[in-house]
């Protein structure tokens, strides 16, 4: 218990600049209309491939025997990837809505 009461004491302005960005994006993304949601998702998953890099490479650096650094490399990965593919799939639906219907 100790060890993880120091780990939060000593990453403490770390944690509070993710909660603060946590909140800012809560709120920035709830105040775009709804129009927007889907292209704003499509452009996002672009940042979203980089993230997938650096999970790879954090995955590759990792020691062997640092489980926490490949566990949290692989769910990036896996994460990112399901981020990344479902924006293609709503990004080419929302194209759809575009193409004229044929007979």
């Amino acid at each position: 218990m100790n060890g993880i009461l120091d780990w939060i004491n000593t990453h403490q302005q770390i944690i509070y600049i993710v909660v603060l960005m946590i909140f800012v994006g809560i709120e920035v993304i709830g105040r775009v209309p709804s129009v927007l949601h889907t292209p704003l998702m499509s452009g996002a998953n672009a940042i979203h491939g980089v993230v997938i890099i650096g999970a790879i490479i954090v995955m590759g650096k990792a020691e062997t025997d640092n489980y926490a650094a490949l566990i949290l490399g692989f769910l990036a990965v896996v994460l990112g990837t399901l981020n990344v593919v479902g924006g293609f799939v709503v990004t080419d639906r929302m194209l759809e809505m575009f193409k004229k219907k044929g007979r």
